[in-house]
């Protein structure tokens, strides 16, 4: 596997990823903050569009894991894992039971809820 390219926006905040596809980086598959695609594989440009389209506002939405009813938001997004807690009790400010799912996510155990 080739390593990830990091996609950043103008104030250098990292927005998602490139993935080769191949070894001449003829084709990328764009890649968001949590590792899943943002859009179909593209070239270059366009694969960096998607991600850069994609952005960051959808990590303020609430998610669901492996397809359990809770409802989850997101604490932290690292290389050491994503960090997911009950959103009702994080926005609450209560004390809540935290899970980390590890990242990337390329097997979408994270979905919008």
């Amino acid at each position: 596997m080739q390593e990830w390219v990091r996609v950043t926006r103008e104030d250098g905040e990292t927005v998602g990823w490139l993935e080769p596809l191949d070894a001449g980086y003829e084709l990328l598959r764009p890649r968001d903050v949590l590792g899943h695609p943002a859009g179909p594989d593209a070239a270059w440009v366009e694969a960096e569009e998607s991600v850069q389209e994609c952005g960051l506002s959808h990590l303020a939405r609430e998610w669901t894991l492996d397809g359990e009813p809770t409802r989850l938001a997101l604490l932290e997004v690292s290389p050491r894992g994503i960090v997911v807690a009950p959103a009702l009790q994080t926005k609450a400010l209560v004390p809540a039971e935290r899970t980390v799912v590890s990242w990337p996510d390329t097997a979408g155990r994270l979905r919008l809820a």
